[in-house]
């Protein structure tokens, strides 16, 4: 993943040798539309696309597959990361499971660490897998507090762990420069006037953002943020549930980081026109809607990401427009979210962990059904 805009040719989304590696299947990920079963009256009549960049479909299940490979390539070529080093990062979730899966694939060891809070167990369990280990920290001490132990950690022992430092590594937003937007101009085809995208480390709006508004000058960057924790228009730091949002610090790819708190606004700022946010509770109702308009499993960034793209694609400006939106990664990934809350317990009561498969050839044929129950659920 070396090219520069400048040099990079789109293939077909999937078009890579058969005979490639698996990491080489990262990336050229396919961009969809969404059908008139997801769009309001308003956009419809307003004859806007929506499109939807699959990130889903990486072989780590995320976006963040493609800045797990390019930070960890990109210090390998510079001798940073050496054989026998172990790799060791901050992370929500889904950059810990591009780095563990790279990890693997090129043997090195590799630390993730993450909030000890619940929506983490998908991710516990895929790093675990991968044979990475996890070190969970104290959410209320936030990524600074993290950070500070990692950086630790590196002081001590410098020759053992390499720190990428999603947060403030270069090559995290010029990947996004360098291939994720030239795939998203060729596949819109090289028609984007809006491109929406929420901020975790900010380097995929940065990235993008940047080749984008080389192409098109007037292309409307919209970075959002939890409604519950806008670091970015001066707001303090709060819990959310918007996982892979707003670590709890200003993003360094974005203008106005180091500014002091209270001293920002909403008002365009660098890459940024457009500082939007969005409820946790809007997230999830977007996400299952469109999970079931659409066919299309979203998790809760995707689902906060969508329902801000839908409000723009009813604005009168916007019509005849196309806005982008990049789906982060699978909601198969947020059975310990909130998102899931409804049939988690529905499959709990299915299923309760006591039970013993059924030896009774005299019991009835049809043990459950989930109509029923949910018809009971509504009285």
């Amino acid at each position: 993943m070396s090219a520069t805009p400048t040099e990079y040719t789109l293939a077909a989304p999937h078009a890579v040798p058969a005979a490639c590696s698996y990491l080489e299947t990262i990336g050229r990920t396919p961009m969809v539309r969404l059908s008139a079963r997801s769009l309001p009256p308003a956009v419809l009549a307003n004859d806007v696309t929506v499109l939807c960049k699959l990130e889903l479909q990486n072989p780590g299940g995320s976006l963040k597959d493609r800045i797990a490979l390019n930070m960890i390539e990109a210090a390998e070529a510079r001798g940073e990361l050496r054989a026998g080093m172990t790799i060791i990062d901050f992370t929500s979730g889904n950059t810990g499971i591009g780095y563990a899966m790279v990890a693997a694939a090129k043997g090195y060891a590799c630390v993730v660490c993450m909030p000890q809070v619940r929506a983490m167990l998908e991710r516990y369990l895929i790093v675990r897998q991968f044979g990475a280990h996890v070190h969970l920290f104290n959410p209320s001490l936030g990524a600074v507090g993290c950070i500070a132990y990692i950086k630790g950690l590196v002081a001590a022992e410098p020759e053992k762990y390499w720190w990428p430092n999603q947060l403030g590594n270069d090559d995290n937003p010029d990947v996004h420069t360098a291939h994720t937007g030239p795939e998203i101009w060729a596949q819109a085809g090289g028609k984007v006037d809006v491109f929406v995208h929420g901020i975790g480390t900010g380097g995929c709006v940065a990235g993008v953002g940047k080749f984008l508004k080389a192409r098109n000058p007037a292309c409307h960057i919209v970075a959002l943020e939890p409604t519950e924790s806008r670091v970015h228009v001066g707001a303090p730091p709060k819990p959310h549930a918007i996982v892979g949002w707003a670590p709890g610090v200003h993003s360094q790819f974005l203008a106005g980081y180091g500014a002091p708190a209270g001293e920002l606004s909403d008002a365009p700022r660098g890459i940024v026109d457009e500082w939007g946010h969005v409820s946790a509770a809007e997230a999830v109702a977007t996400a299952r809607a469109v999970t079931a308009s659409e066919g299309m499993m979203v998790g809760p960034s995707a689902g906060a990401a969508l329902k801000y793209a839908l409000d723009i694609a009813a604005r009168p400006q916007s019509r005849g427009q196309t806005i982008v939106v990049v789906i982060p990664s699978h909601g198969i990934r947020y059975v310990a979210h909130p998102l899931w809350a409804a049939v988690s317990a529905e499959a709990g009561a299915a299923l309760p962990p006591a039970l013993v498969p059924c030896a009774d050839k005299e019991a009835p044929l049809i043990l459950w059904n989930s109509e029923a129950f949910c018809a009971a659920e509504k009285k």
